[in-house]
């Protein structure tokens, strides 16, 4: 085995059984799932204990319109509000939710109606009730105009446009598209990007500084050049980002889908509280017109191209920036001494995040084309157009020049780390390093 294998091994071994590796290889995706999945578990985990709502209806207009349901009971009482304050005191704290009082008609006056309660009731409790009266009053108000036919003219009369976009490809054929679905996917792979080059790159760094610390570097370089050891750390180290992607990609998939399906039947039983609140068929159209198009944008997605190209730009990302991190870990005897060196590679990424927020919603500027050509900033850039659909000539020259580079600031990075490796008490300037540059 050459000695650069020997090296990328011990790198991958060394880390990966670590324990902090294992445990954030498997915090992490439920982390991400529980974040994915949050809305849906808080709807799901909502209050199902039983709300009791007296009315007092003094207009006596409103008795059937405020109809018991699974979580909210209504009862009718004939005494003042004062009367039914005392009574409540009395009994436990549960007995009485809240107290409505409709003190005159809701269509000629919306204020009229109030709800008393000893601690502040809940967006839902209220939500419920207005949506209730709200529903009513308007069937009056339709109602007083003696128009025939008034509520179905007015529902014809609504115009729920939505407009779909359609793809052409190269051969032809035609894709349904999804603008909030592709700068989601943008957004996503640019921050996964973004990321994980700054955490393995740091990685890189930060092992250069503890061997050199160590000392452990002076028995390593005797066996192994300078260029061998820095081009096996950095490998062995994008070796095991590979492994943690491709761990994080199953347990999501697999905790993704197995929480879905446990869910799903409280899921239905929310959807259908929902339904007795708006009606059937606005549900059903809400239903049926989201999941169409959200399953028709997903169809025109190219996820395997996503996929491969976010493994590439992973990879070609990391090697220009974890080459920089090794040079510049090389160079300083300490990570405190780190911040004058990293501060110059950090902000091409800091860039690279707000052009790629900006690309994702001008995918075709003149700004997002350049910074998506440029390799310190492409692979952040690039992932977030790649979803609207970029010329296959464009992720080409993209990658070529990102490869290019990588090979430039390796060998550049080389010159630094075999110099700077073996330096002990001194704190090289800028001015120090470019004379490394001409050994």
């Amino acid at each position: 085995m050459s000695k650069i294998g020997i090296i990328i091994e011990r790198e991958y071994k060394t880390r990966v059984v670590k324990k902090s590796f294992i445990i954030i290889t498997l915090i992490t995706p439920v982390l991400l799932v529980l974040l994915m999945l949050g809305p849906t578990l808080i709807m799901t985990m909502g209050d199902s204990s039983q709300r009791n709502i007296t009315v007092i209806d003094q207009t006596g207009l409103y008795s059937k319109v405020l109809q018991d349901s699974t979580k909210y009971h209504f009862m009718y009482a004939d005494k003042t509000p004062e009367e039914i304050r005392a009574a409540s005191a009395d009994k436990s704290k549960d007995a009485m939710t809240a107290l409505l009082v409709i003190s005159d008609t809701l269509s000629k006056n919306p204020k009229a109606a109030t709800i008393y309660s000893n601690q502040q009731i809940d967006i839902d409790t209220k939500n419920y009730i207005t949506n209730l009266l709200d529903k009513y009053v308007e069937h009056e108000k339709l109602a007083s105009y003696n128009i025939p036919d008034i509520k179905k003219i007015i529902e014809d009369s609504k115009a729920n446009i939505d407009i779909k976009t359609i793809r052409w490809g190269e051969d032809g054929s035609e894709k349904v598209g999804s603008t909030e679905l592709a700068l989601a996917l943008g957004m996503i792979s640019a921050f996964l990007i973004y990321f994980f080059i700054i955490i393995y790159g740091s990685q890189v760094m930060s092992g250069v500084i503890q061997e050199k610390t160590n000392r452990i570097v002076e028995v390593i370089v005797s066996s192994a050049k300078p260029f061998e050891l820095m081009m096996g750390k950095i490998i062995g180290v994008a070796l095991v980002g590979l492994t943690q992607m491709l761990i994080w990609g199953i347990l999501i998939f697999v905790l993704y889908g197995t929480t879905m399906a446990f869910l799903s039947p409280q899921l239905m039983q929310h959807t259908s509280e929902i339904t007795a609140t708006i009606g059937n068929g606005q549900m059903d159209a809400i239903n049926s017109g989201m999941m169409g198009d959200i399953l028709g944008a997903m169809h025109g997605v190219n996820f395997l191209q996503i996929g491969l190209l976010l493994i590439i730009y992973f990879l070609g990302g990391y090697l220009l920036y974890a080459s920089l991190f090794a040079a510049m870990g090389s160079a300083v005897d300490s990570e405190t001494d780190t911040q004058q060196f990293t501060m110059p590679l950090m902000m091409p990424m800091l860039f690279a995040v707000y052009a790629g927020i900006y690309a994702s919603q001008h995918p075709d500027s003149a700004m997002a084309f350049w910074t998506s050509l440029i390799p310190f900033t492409s692979p952040v850039v690039m992932m977030a157009r790649l979803p609207f659909g970029i010329d296959a000539w464009q992720i080409a020259l993209s990658v070529i020049l990102l490869v290019l580079s990588f090979l430039g600031s390796t060998w550049l990075a080389a010159k630094i780390y075999r110099t700077g490796i073996l330096m002990y008490g001194k704190k090289p300037s800028w001015k120090e390093l470019w004379k490394w540059l001409k050994y």
